[in-house]
């Protein structure tokens, strides 16, 4: 008994390193102290770290900085890192840090969205969001115990912007960064534009119902007050106050963002500083990076794909990207295991893959320099409609050809390009006062399921065109970016273009029997997007169009990766409107930011389709 006694004792150091971290396990094996680190102009910013108790060996830093609060706020409230893969960083020792971004929170300072990045600092003075991280790590490796001196960055979505802006940081402590779901572009394709359209719901309920754009006088703990609106059916909503004009009204003179948004209609400097992709060349070669997101995300997919794509083609480090079939932050355990979106199912629980199979041994190896980052490939990106992981050695794949699928008069849609040379067009008449809603039924807020959503909503109205191949033969994969190539005519002067590429399920599909939802004919959306008009020449320069000349409107969604199985369809659905997605163009070349009841009219839109103006959507085809 005596000598099992010993073993066990002898045991305990080990027994407690394999047990699963829990609320109790990391109280009892982490300290926590929250403190002021000092930036180089004297503003300090707000910390926790979490440091492991165990002196047997160095640790390695693993960092987020955020603007959403690094709470809870006490040296005894710890924050759960627990419920996701993230306990996995405790089990290999991690020191965690996590900061409130400069004028957030408990942080001093002043903030400023998306704070442009400035290369050519100048004293102390000039400071930026890479400054901050390079200020904060170079604090941590020199005050913090039994560190290793060696830090990661990463963060979802805002604090993807930040874990990008470490990367520029270029401190010689860094030796990881994973950008995820970033913060990067937001006019041409991230949260609040997609090629120039406002994408009004999300902007207007995080800046002023949510609160995030009220200002903060001080440092505090206590966030702002959401605000109470007269209907939470959200259609309702935006179209009693339809105008940007009046919906400006509810943020009043307090919320500096919202008024930017209104005063920069146009891609003009205020945007162009805020593309980080025009800075990545400087990412030190020392420096990894592992782009995640997810082809479904409604927020910042633009992000991941472009982010991954602007460091591939300037910067000379060693650049990954991994994408899944998630909504924004599934990858992390948010409310889902990533088998599924909506009613479309995955087949696996993905979003365990990824973590175990990616970001774990993507940080042990440059942090920890345990195992080896060989796994992991270029791009390793999920298949749906196969439901299968895929690993490349470039992205998009240097065995995928552009195909351009064509749509037909009556509705049909092939590789063949029309041969009549007579003009032929299908239209629809747009009408502001009637939206064509993004999503079927009454909604409270954006929903993250739209992304593959049932479209046969949709397809039955008459203000959305429907084409549609015949049944698939074989199987069609592909892989990369669509390009929506239009010949279009227009009876008013602006007009926004939504494009949607669907896989349209066969009419004996099913899941299982126990499906709670028709999945015979299921018309998935596989990739969506808007369009506004006005930018078809240039983003800088917006122009309008000659009432009833066929224009040319061409544009590049992001990225799908996607195999339409045999027995399936191809489906390619166009409208002009997507509410409340987007806010509603008035289809008049006004601003639209200032624009009046009386500036929104009705417009008769034409998508020609004859041998001279043909339209098309050009697909990036995944050879066998």
């Amino acid at each position: 008994m005596k000598r099992l006694y010993w073993i066990l004792l002898a045991l305990l150091p080990v027994l407690a390193h394999a047990q699963t971290p829990d609320s109790t396990w990391f109280r009892n094996h982490y300290t926590k102290q929250e403190i002021y680190i000092p930036m180089r102009d004297g503003t300090k910013l707000f910390t926790s770290i979490y440091a492991p108790t165990d002196q047997a060996e160095k640790h390695p830093i693993l960092m987020s900085r955020t603007p959403y609060s690094c709470a809870p706020y006490g040296d005894k409230a710890y924050r759960n890192f627990w419920s996701n893969h993230y306990k996995e960083y405790l089990k290999e020792g991690y020191i965690m840090v996590v900061q409130d971004v400069r004028g957030r929170w408990m942080s001093e300072g002043t903030f400023e969205d998306v704070r442009p990045f400035n290369p050519g600092k100048k004293g102390k003075t000039e400071v930026d969001e890479a400054s901050d991280t390079y200020d904060t790590i170079d604090w941590l490796i020199k005050n913090l115990p039994n560190n290793n001196e060696k830090v990661g960055v990463f963060g979802i979505s805002y604090p993807g912007f930040y874990a990008t802006m470490a990367a520029l940081s270029n401190h010689p402590a860094l030796k990881a960064t994973s950008p995820q779901a970033p913060v990067t572009e937001w006019f041409l394709g991230d949260d609040f534009h997609h090629n120039g359209a406002l994408m009004l719901m999300d902007a207007f309920n995080f800046y002023i119902r949510r609160g995030f754009g009220m200002p903060r006088p001080k440092p505090t703990t206590v966030g702002p007050k959401p605000m109470t609106v007269a209907t939470k059916d959200s259609y309702e909503f935006f179209m009693r106050n339809g105008t940007l004009p009046q919906l400006t009204q509810f943020a009043g003179d307090s919320v500096r963002f919202w008024k930017d948004l209104m005063a920069h209609p146009n891609y003009d400097a205020f945007w162009q500083s805020r593309n980080v992709r025009n800075f990545v060349g400087t990412i030190a070669p020392e420096t990894a990076t592992l782009i995640v997101g997810g082809l479904f995300d409604a927020e910042d997919c633009y992000g991941a794909w472009n982010t991954y794509k602007a460091i591939e083609g300037k910067a000379k480090n060693n650049n990954k990207i991994i994408m899944g079939p998630w909504f924004h932050g599934q990858w992390a355990g948010r409310g889902s295991d990533g088998s599924s979106l909506g009613h479309v199912q995955f087949g696996s629980p993905t979003s365990e893959w990824y973590a175990t199979n990616v970001e774990i041994p993507f940080f042990n190896y440059y942090l920890k320099g345990k195992g080896s980052a060989d796994p992991i490939k270029e791009a390793t990106v999920f298949f749906t409609g196969e439901n299968q992981w895929h690993q490349f050695e470039k992205w998009p794949p240097a065995s995928t050809t552009e195909t351009a699928l064509y749509l037909q008069p009556s509705g049909n849609l092939n590789f063949t390009k029309p041969s009549s040379a007579t003009d032929s067009f299908t239209a629809y008449v747009s009408d502001p006062a009637k939206p064509v809603p993004y999503a079927e039924g009454v909604i409270v807020n954006r929903t993250r399921e739209y992304m593959t959503d049932d479209q046969r909503f949709a397809a039955a109205r008459p203000d959305v065109l429907v084409f549609q191949t015949d049944v698939l033969k074989e199987d069609l994969t592909l892989a990369g970016p669509l390009t929506a190539d239009l010949q279009v005519s227009i009876s008013g002067t602006d007009a926004d273009f939504v494009v949607k590429l669907i896989d349209v399920f066969p009419d004996d599909f099913e899941y299982s029997k126990t499906d709670k939802y028709l999945m015979n004919g299921y018309q998935m959306l596989v990739r969506g997007e808007v369009m506004r008009g006005r930018f078809r020449n240039s983003f800088e320069k917006p122009v309008a169009f000659v009432p009833d000349q066929v224009t040319t409107v061409k544009y590049t969604l992001p990225d799908i990766a996607h195999t339409f199985k045999k027995g399936h369809r191809l489906m390619v659905q166009i409208q002009s409107s997507w509410f409340p997605l987007v806010d509603r163009n008035p289809q008049k070349f006004v601003d639209i930011y200032h624009a009046k009841d009386a500036d929104f009219q009705k417009a008769t839109i034409k998508i020609h389709h004859s041998g001279k103006a043909a339209s098309r959507i050009v697909l990036p085809v995944l050879k066998p």
